[in-house]
C-alpha cells in the first residue's frame, strides 16, 4: 500500500509539472508570434510608403515643381500612347497623330520652359541669309543650383533617347515600318534637345570659367595697383617728412 501511495504521488507530481511547463512556454511562443507578424506587417506597410515618399519628396523640394511635372507628363504621354495605344484602339492613324503631338509639344517645352526653369540654359537655332545654320545659346547669370531639378532634367533627357532606340530596333527586328516612322520621328525630336543643351551646358561652362579667369585677373592687377599706389604714397610721405 504504502509504494502503491508512493507511485500515485510521484505521478501527480510529474503532470503537475508539465503542465506548468507548457502554460510557461505558451506566453512565449504567443509573443514570439506577435513579434513576427508586427515585423511582418510593418515590411509590408513600409514599402508603399516608401515609394510615395520618394515623389513628395521630390516635389517638396523642385524649385519649379509644375514645370517637373509638364516635363514629365508629355514625355511619359508619348511613350505610354506608343505603347499601349493599340491596346484600346485598332486605329493607327489615331495612335500615330496622338504621339507625334505629344511629342511635337515635349520637344517645345523642354527646348523653351523646361531647360530655362530646371537648370538655367536654352537654346534655338537661326537660318543665316547664306543658308546655314546657327546655333545660339543662352544661360542664366545665376544659374539654378538645386540638385533634384537638375538631376531630373539630366536624367529624363539622356535617358528618353535610349528607349527610343531600343523601340526601333525592336520594330526593325519584327518588321513593323509603320510603327518605325513614329519612333524615328521621336528620336530625332528628343536627340534634338540633347545635342542643344550638351552644347549649351559646355558654353555655360566655358563662359563660367573665362569669367572666373577674367576676374582673377582684374583682382591681381588691383591688388599690385594698391600695393604699389601704398608704397608711392610711403615713399612722398617719407620724403617730405625728411625735409
Amino acid at each position: 500500500m504504502v509504494d502503491e501511495s508512493r507511485e500515485t504521488l510521484l505521478g501527480n507530481a510529474a503532470e503537475i509539472a508539465a503542465d506548468t511547463d507548457l502554460e510557461a512556454q505558451r506566453p512565449q511562443s504567443a509573443a514570439t508570434g506577435n513579434t513576427r507578424a508586427s515585423n511582418t506587417g510593418n515590411i509590408a506597410s513600409n514599402d508603399p510608403a516608401k515609394n510615395s515618399n520618394v515623389v513628395r519628396e521630390y516635389f517638396d523640394n523642385s524649385s519649379h515643381p509644375v514645370a517637373a511635372f509638364f516635363f514629365l507628363a508629355f514625355r511619359l504621354g508619348a511613350l505610354l500612347m506608343y505603347l499601349l495605344g493599340s491596346i484600346f484602339t485598332d486605329n493607327f492613324t489615331l495612335v500615330f497623330v496622338i504621339t507625334i503631338l505629344l511629342l511635337a509639344f515635349d520637344f517645345w517645352t523642354v527646348k523653351n520652359v523646361s531647360g530655362r526653369l530646371l537648370v538655367g540654359l536654352r537654346w534655338w537655332n537661326e537660318i543665316q541669309d547664306d543658308g546655314s545654320n546657327k546655333w545660339s545659346f543662352e544661360s542664366l547669370p545665376n544659374r539654378p543650383s538645386n540638385a533634384a531639378d537638375s538631376r531630373l532634367f539630366w536624367t529624363v533627357l539622356y535617358g528618353t533617347p535610349v528607349l527610343w532606340i531600343l523601340f526601333a530596333l525592336s520594330c526593325i527586328f519584327t518588321f513593323k515600318f509603320t510603327w518605325l516612322v513614329i519612333v524615328v520621328v521621336a528620336i530625332v525630336l528628343n536627340m534634338a534637345n540633347v545635342v542643344g543643351y550638351t552644347q549649351c551646358d559646355k558654353d555655360a561652362k566655358r563662359k563660367w570659367a573665362s569669367n572666373m579667369t577674367a576676374q582673377a585677373a582684374f583682382g591681381s592687377l588691383t591688388g599690385s595697383a594698391g600695393l604699389v599706389g601704398k608704397a608711392v604714397s610711403s615713399g612722398l610721405g617719407k620724403f617730405f617728412t625728411t625735409r
